[in-house]
């Protein structure tokens, strides 16, 4: 209780704060960055590395009223025929200027619900992708994958095509809990999926579990996690429901009254936290845990973790492109988005353009920032050799940012003149230390809850 009484005075349960998946955040991306810039950017890849693809499909059979994700619905599956086309005219485009020898660490099918594709268009994604971008020495595929939009043709069509990882929404297991955030999706179905991709040599699984949903107690996040470890994922999201109806119209379909309040959400967090570490799971980073041996657990322990827009990863590429509509890619020069709506992307793709539309170039402060950041959410710890060896940083002007941060949250983190670390009863307010490095105005961005 006096834990919580510091947390509030200062500031976490009303504090609206970034999820730190890039620096700088999405709402500060302009159109400063087109697709002559992203062409460019592609060109200068060297020969022979390696880098990450991700592909957006932005559909789904049935739109969940707690997501906040860019989708939309259809019934039928002409759209996808159509954006199957686009989406290949876009990889013809790379094709034509990415460097000889590149391969791929990283392939990632997102949306949307990617596996809404039937069969025989998977086949003809994959082959248009692995075409002339090949998968490299121990290269990760993953797909999201749908309990509810998935059959066997579909899974064999991904297990051929050389999937090795699966990552399943689970939300929460409580039938009522489904029924007010418009996803109903059983253990037994997803009980049978996983069974599924096991059956076909899929080894890796990857689960999304959310806390902070209407209606949600101690015991049913305990059930729900229970039911989760059951199924033996190897790596898990705790991630904590952004209720956002100002961005995200169809969230207003959910009773704002019956949420959690930020003091019971840390609760409820601290519950399915507590059982994913009984059963073995180490944590990693602010909300992800995994079992030893894991990709992540393994990069944990090296130093190696990162963070992107998927969440943690241990992708050692330094360039991730994202094709499809809304997807963002990283470079070394900065950030490149996608048009978000279906039809602009398609308009700009078919003219024989790629779709940027907006995105960041990265200047020395907000390299020196970002590494900072995602350092504190990665490991909890800035260490200023580290940092201070990147261009144009200042030793001196670093340690008076971290000086500065640690008087600011006193009792929870550490400064000692080498390092700045967050201290474990601190964690909770992780993302807020992030933000007091962040030099971008958050004020207008309308981000989630700190908790």
């Amino acid at each position: 209780m006096e834990q919580q009484t510091q947390l509030a005075r200062l500031g976490l349960f009303d504090a609206k704060v970034p999820r730190y998946t890039s620096y700088p955040t999405a709402p500060h991306f302009g159109g400063g960055v087109s697709g002559d810039d992203f062409g460019q950017w592609i060109r200068t890849i060297p020969a022979g590395r390696e880098i990450s693809l991700y592909v957006h499909v932005p559909f789904c059979r049935r739109l969940c009223w707690f997501c906040a994700c860019r989708t939309q619905g259809t019934r039928t599956d002409s759209p996808l025929r159509a954006y199957l086309d686009t989406l290949k005219a876009e990889l013809a485009l790379l094709a034509q200027d990415l460097p000889e020898g590149v391969r791929l660490s990283r392939l990632h099918f997102g949306g949307g619900t990617p596996t809404l594709l039937p069969a025989e268009m998977l086949t003809e994604l994959t082959d248009a992708i692995f075409s002339f971008l090949p998968l490299g020495p121990g290269a990760e595929f993953s797909v999201e994958i749908d309990p509810n939009e998935i059959d066997y043709a579909r899974l064999d069509a991904l297990a051929g095509a050389g999937m090795t990882r699966a990552s399943i929404g689970v939300q929460d297991f409580d039938p009522e809990i489904q029924k007010i955030i418009g996803r109903e999706q059983s253990y037994e179905v997803t009980e049978a999926a996983v069974s599924a991709l096991r059956a076909r040599g899929v080894r890796s699984l990857n689960a999304d579990i959310l806390y902070g949903l209407p209606n949600q107690t101690h015991a049913r996040i305990a059930d729900s996690v229970q039911k989760l470890l059951s199924l033996g994922p190897d790596r898990v999201a705790l991630y904590g429901y952004a209720h956002v109806p100002w961005m995200a119209k169809r969230q207003s379909m959910i009773p704002s009254d019956a949420l959690p309040t930020p003091q019971e959400r840390l609760g409820l967090f601290d519950t399915a936290r507590e059982l994913f570490v009984w059963d073995g799971y180490r944590e990693i980073g602010i909300d992800h845990f995994a079992v030893k041996g894991d990709g992540l657990e393994t990069a944990l322990r090296a130093g190696r973790l990162k963070r992107n827009f998927q969440g943690y990863t241990d992708d050692t590429a330094d360039v991730l492109v994202g094709v499809g509509a809304s997807s963002i890619s990283r470079f070394p020069q900065g950030y490149a988005q996608n048009a978000p709506a279906t039809s602009a992307y398609t308009q700009r793709i078919r003219s024989g353009a790629y779709a940027t539309s907006r995105g960041h170039r990265f200047s020395a402060d907000d390299i020196l920032r970002g590494r900072m950041i995602e350092a504190l959410m990665c490991d909890f710890r800035v260490s200023l050799g580290e940092v201070a060896a990147l261009p144009g940083a200042s030793r001196a002007e670093i340690g008076r940012w971290c000086s500065d941060v640690a008087g600011q949250f006193p009792g929870f983190t550490r400064f000692d003149g080498e390092s700045f670390e967050i201290l474990p009863e601190g964690r909770p307010l992780t993302r807020m230390v992030a933000r007091a490095f962040d030099a971008y105005d958050l004020s207008r961005a309308g981000h989630s809850s700190a908790v």
